[in-house]
């Protein structure tokens, strides 16, 4: 089966599992994502599952991807904050639907690797740096959208902080890998929070702190 053919397979799996946005779906379509995965696990860039990356961490599978992006409600003049770049797929897809996106990732390998995808894309409204997750961006405060692919065990309030008035940040939160799940939080017009469930995940764990990978 060609490249293609997978990518149409996999985009028709994401329509049955429920994925009805179409700015959504044209990212996933446009970006390619076997520049994001190891070369050992090249056959499978386009399997609707999770894949690893180096320092332990994972692509996710593109249905929590496309379904995260979704619940984020993502428009074009928005200014995204991402925690956690990995290997830098969500952004990816992220560039393509909102004006601006700021991603922080904590291992400097995985960041600079990124990176250079990014500009294999030519996707130049991404701003990247190593920090760490917990603290967010304060400079570039406050952010229409935060999207974080680590699970916090709690809610981190220095993100709410971060998150503009009538915002919405989409994250995994739960103590464990059998407790998480996807929740959408929406800052209101008196500083007040609403959330709500989405899904249950397994995601691998935000950490305090930068990494020591050099």
């Amino acid at each position: 089966m060609s490249e293609n053919s997978r990518k149409i397979r996999l985009l028709m799996e994401l329509r049955r599992q429920g994925i009805s946005d179409t700015n959504v779906l044209s990212a996933v379509e446009r970006v390619p994502r076997e520049l994001f995965v190891q070369d050992a696990f090249l056959d499978q860039a386009y399997e609707n599952i999770a894949l690893p990356i180096k320092h332990g961490q994972t692509i996710s599978q593109p249905y929590v991807v496309a379904f995260m992006t979704e619940a984020l409600k993502v428009g074009p003049r928005m200014k995204v904050l991402e925690v956690g770049t990995g290997s830098g797929y969500q952004a990816a897809i992220l560039a393509l639907l909102c004006r601006r996106v700021y991603t922080v990732e904590r291992y400097r390998v995985l960041l600079r690797e990124a990176e250079e995808r990014f500009a294999e894309m030519r996707l130049t409204n991404i701003t990247s740096r190593v920090a760490d997750g917990y603290k967010g961006w304060p400079e570039q405060a406050p952010f229409d959208r935060i999207i974080v692919t680590a699970a916090a065990p709690e809610m981190p309030p220095v993100l709410i902080e971060q998150l503009a008035v009538g915002g919405i940040m989409v994250l995994p939160v739960g103590r464990s890998t059998t407790d998480q799940q996807i929740v959408r939080v929406t800052k209101n017009e008196d500083g007040s929070i609403a959330t709500e469930k989405l899904m249950a995940v397994r995601f691998v764990p935000l950490v305090d702190g930068l990494a020591q990978d050099e």
